[in-house]
């Protein structure tokens, strides 16, 4: 015969498996801002995953203290070097994402040309002027 005592851990075993697919959802979450952060600053999220390190009671912007899931991720810059990262979310809404401190590329700059291509390309505009400006008699003056 099916006792309360039977409905009530039924329904415990339900609300348990309810609140694990809820935390998947919020994990799915989570990787959905960290990778779009990601993308904003250039930086690529290493393993494209986010794992769940623990549950906490958090601080919000108000300054409530709100119970909150912590993610942790690793990120590259330069793709050398991984760098941990943590996203803290209070049920499906972002507390704020945090990155380690990390160095900053630097910008690539343009480089000259090399002399050598530098001296050819003015060898031909001065040539070029010559025959615009008819002084390029293809001799030299030795009336000396």
């Amino acid at each position: 015969m099916f006792t309360l005592v039977d409905m009530s851990l039924v329904m415990l075993a339900a609300a348990f498996g309810a609140w694990l697919w809820h935390g998947h959802g919020v994990r799915e979450r989570a990787y959905a801002l960290v990778s779009q952060q990601c993308a904003r600053q250039n930086l690529e999220l290493l393993d494209d995953n986010v794992a769940f390190k623990r549950f906490a009671w958090v601080a919000d912007a108000k300054g409530r203290k709100r119970f909150a899931r912590i993610y942790g991720f690793e990120f590259t810059v330069t793709g050398e070097q991984r760098h941990p990262g943590s996203v803290t979310l209070f049920g499906m809404h972002l507390g704020h994402i945090e990155f380690a401190p990390y160095p900053c590329p630097e910008p690539a700059v343009d480089e000259p040309p090399p002399i050598e291509t530098q001296r050819s390309a003015q060898v031909i505009q001065l040539s070029d002027w010559r025959r615009q400006h008819g002084t390029d008699t293809g001799t030299r003056d030795q009336s000396h």
